[in-house]
């Protein structure tokens, strides 16, 4: 058994060890989302190599230097944010799935969108794969456009400026059913 602040959480990294429990995963999720906006967090979570990919990232990271990159810039973005688990996490065999809710004020730069002061609450989850009783991959999925409606950057669905949006798109108007 390796030593150090994984035996701290109980965590078998041992090749070929068991499969993490209930527990073991619960405690993963807790330390995960608590990254996303404490700061270097991750290698409590994951391996060395852990791979990542959201709809935010424009390529899958690699490396617990590039995520953690990656949720600094959300940090600088949402400086207030908190993340919230939802439920607990659930898991099957080597993957698990987390539940979060993200909440924040946009006060800084994100993908050359500048602040708009505007707060955001995003409903998503990470679906996990787990390797040696750590994060080796990670996806992120969250509805881009919801967010993007709430920070005042696309038209709320349903709406006269999505029927414009879509017209631009070269999608035409529909007619609305009912």
């Amino acid at each position: 058994m390796t030593s150090g602040p994984d035996e701290e959480i109980g965590i078998d990294l041992e090749p070929g060890g068991e499969e993490p429990g209930w527990a073991e995963v619960d405690e993963l999720a807790q330390l995960w989302s608590a990254a996303w906006t404490e700061g270097a967090g991750f290698a409590a979570c994951c391996t060395a190599a852990v791979s990542y990919e959201d709809p935010l990232a424009t390529q899958p990271l690699l490396g617990l230097d590039a995520l953690e990159r990656h949720a600094a810039t959300l940090r600088r973005a949402l400086p207030d944010a908190s993340v919230e688990r939802t439920a607990p996490a659930l898991k099957r065999g080597g993957h698990a799935c987390i539940p979060w809710r993200l909440l924040g004020t946009h006060r800084g730069e994100l993908a050359a969108l500048p602040a708009t002061d505007k707060r955001l609450v995003l409903h998503g989850l990470h679906y996990v794969e787990l390797s040696d009783g750590r994060i080796g991959r990670a996806r992120g999925f969250f509805d881009l456009y919801d967010g993007s409606v709430q920070l005042g950057l696309l038209p709320a669905r349903g709406g006269f400026g999505e029927a414009a949006l879509l017209l631009l798109q070269g999608f035409g108007l529909r007619r609305q059913p009912g």
